[in-house]
């Protein structure tokens, strides 16, 4: 297990231009007045909130930077059930979605298999609305990456290496972001 982690992350680190496009349109976003918007379901839904977080709050000790725009569509249980009861669950991301994102803006939508519903219909809200959207996608990448601008795609079937190599990318963006934003 730890072995198949590490050799998924070895070989998406063969091609850093993914990593890097996803980074300029983050910084982009942010030098713009823009935002960075997370959605995901189950183990990441945690990850949109920790990603959110690492912006909002800080990601390195070491950095001494403001605070960074950025928002995890799923963090409010009342608006997550009111959608799903109102409208239907596949649309418990993209309804907010429509009040709360601007062009310029940035979704990264988060899904294992791609194929998350209210995660694909969110990104496709997202783009309909001038949004940058960004895939953090396994396996084939699904339906969700008809509807992505960039895609970070683990190439991989297993759920919980996926959500491995995702924190790790996320990491990577908000990293290299850091090291460009903050002198």
């Amino acid at each position: 297990m730890l072995r198949r982690s590490a050799e998924l992350k070895l070989s998406l680190a063969e091609d850093a231009g993914p990593v890097l496009a996803v980074v300029g349109a983050c910084e982009r976003a942010i030098l713009a007045g823009g935002k960075i918007m997370f959605c995901g379901n189950g183990g990441s839904a945690a990850d949109a909130q920790h990603l959110a977080t690492e912006l909002l709050i800080r990601l390195r000790g070491s950095v001494a930077r403001d605070s960074w725009p950025a928002l995890a569509l799923t963090l409010d249980a009342t608006m997550l059930t009111a959608a799903g009861n109102d409208f239907d669950f596949s649309q418990v991301f993209s309804r907010p979605l429509q009040g709360l994102g601007k062009p310029g803006d940035v979704l990264f939508g988060i899904t294992t298999s791609g194929r998350s519903a209210n995660v694909v219909n969110a990104l496709a809200a997202a783009r309909a609305m001038g949004i940058t959207t960004v895939g953090m996608l396994g396996g084939d990448g699904g339906p969700a990456m008809a509807h992505c601008d960039h895609v970070l795609l683990v190439p991989d079937f297993e759920t919980a290496r996926i959500q491995e190599c995702h924190i790790t990318l996320g990491h990577a963006v908000l990293t290299l972001l850091e090291d460009r934003l903050v002198s």
